[in-house]
């Protein structure tokens, strides 16, 4: 376990909020991640994923880096 893990979990474990906050950014940042794939596979730019689903480009761009 490398040093930033210990930290994570030792923050975690004495302070219920940041270990809620921290678990709720992390699923965020791996739904980003997964979506940016996605599309990558599938051969699609951001605005392109956007129209098709009636959204706007930055929408996507910001579930992408969150």
């Amino acid at each position: 376990m490398s040093d930033l893990e210990r930290y994570i979990e030792k923050r975690k474990n004495g302070d219920k909020h940041f270990a809620k906050k921290y678990d709720e950014g992390y699923e965020e940042f791996k739904v980003g991640i997964i979506l940016r794939n996605l599309r990558e596979e599938a051969g699609l730019a951001q605005d392109e994923l956007a129209s098709a689903l009636h959204t706007h480009k930055s929408v996507i761009s910001r579930i992408e880096t969150k």
